[in-house]
C-alpha cells in the first residue's frame, strides 16, 4: 500500500458515520462496502421476510385494534386472510379521485392488486394470494398497518 491511498482516520469516521445512517434512516438491515484494503460491515435491524408467512401473528399495535371484535375471532374465520407484508399506511384506491380496488363482496383472482401499501414514501400494490370473494376488510384507507397485519379476508 502506497503512502497516497492512506487515508486519515477521521475520512473513514465519517464514511462509517454516514453509511450508519444510510443504514438507519432506510431501516435496512445490512451494508458492506468494500475494497482492496478494507471492508466495512453495518449492521442494523434484523429485515423482516420479504413475504408473510401465514399463521405469523400480528404484531402487538394490530392485536389491539380488533378487540372491539373480540367475540367474533372465538368463532373460526372461514377463508383466507390477505395480510400487510411491510409497514406503511394502507389505500384502498389508487388515488383519492379513484374507486377502490376492491369491495366487500368483489370478486378477485390470484395476482389482482386489492390495495396500495405506501412505505417510505413508495407507494407498493399488493397482490391478492387467493382466488374468491371479499368477505371483509379490517382498515380504513389512510389507516397506518403493521408487519403482517390482517388487511382482508376472501372466501
Amino acid at each position: 500500500m502506497n503512502k497516497e491511498s492512506v487515508r486519515p482516520i477521521e475520512d473513514t469516521i465519517e464514511c462509517i458515520e454516514a453509511l450508519a445512517e444510510i443504514v438507519k434512516k432506510n431501516d435496512l438491515g445490512k451494508i458492506r462496502v468494500s475494497t482492496d484494503e478494507v471492508e466495512i460491515v453495518i449492521e442494523g435491524r434484523p429485515c423482516p421476510p420479504p413475504m408473510p408467512v401465514m399463521g405469523v401473528p400480528a404484531a402487538a399495535p394490530a392485536q389491539a385494534a380488533p378487540a372491539a371484535q373480540a367475540p367474533a375471532a372465538e368463532t373460526p374465520v372461514s377463508g383466507n386472510i390477505v395480510t400487510s407484508p411491510i409497514v406503511g399506511t394502507f389505500y384502498a384506491s389508487p388515488s383519492p379521485e379513484k374507486p377502490a380496488f376492491v369491495k366487500v363482496g368483489d370478486t378477485v383472482n390470484t395476482g389482482d392488486v386489492v390495495c396500495i401499501i405506501e412505505s417510505m414514501k413508495l407507494m407498493n400494490e399488493i397482490n391478492s394470494e387467493f382466488s374468491g370473494k371479499v368477505a371483509e376488510i379490517y382498515v380504513k384507507d389512510g389507516q397506518a398497518v403493521e408487519y403482517g397485519q390482517k388487511l382482508m379476508r376472501i372466501e
